[in-house]
């Protein structure tokens, strides 16, 4: 099956749809500008709908899968996530990245740490063994609090 996300006018997507591959081929195949042009003469937009673009489910063109809020960037032909916050940035894969490096230390004596970003304070936080630590990035430990 292919899939097809319905774009608004400032290339954010609304939906997804699923068209059969037998459509896509017999209508210039993936990719195809007129796969598109067939799947808006048979899926009516949606309020605010304007375009479609061909997504897919297993990553393998335009970054990958296209889901609602993601945002379709013509220029790179790619689908790309929300921003997590408004502190992180694109990096040079179109990958949403904080201001401080994740946490390479993934576990406090033998549990998972859980992580979360605290976007008032630029730091990561995290919980493990009913204790609560953050994240230092000058030394890559975390520090109980």
């Amino acid at each position: 099956m292919a899939h097809f996300a319905e774009l608004n006018s400032s290339n954010e997507v609304l939906r997804v749809v699923v068209i059969s591959n037998e459509d896509v081929d017999a209508n210039g195949g993936d990719q195809h500008e007129d796969a598109e042009t067939f799947v808006a003469s048979i899926v009516p937009h949606s309020t605010g709908g304007t375009a479609w673009k061909q997504t897919s489910y297993n990553n393998n063109f335009r970054k990958q899968y296209a889901g609602i809020g993601h945002t379709y960037n013509a220029g790179k032909d790619k689908f790309i996530l929300p921003q997590p916050y408004p502190s992180w940035s694109l990096d040079s894969n179109d990958d949403w990245q904080a201001p401080v490096t994740f946490p390479t230390v993934t576990e406090i004596d033998s549990e998972y740490v859980v992580t979360s970003w605290d976007e008032a304070n630029q730091k990561w936080l995290g919980e493990a063994n009913l204790k609560d630590y953050e994240w230092n990035a000058s030394d890559l430990s975390w520090t109980e609090v």
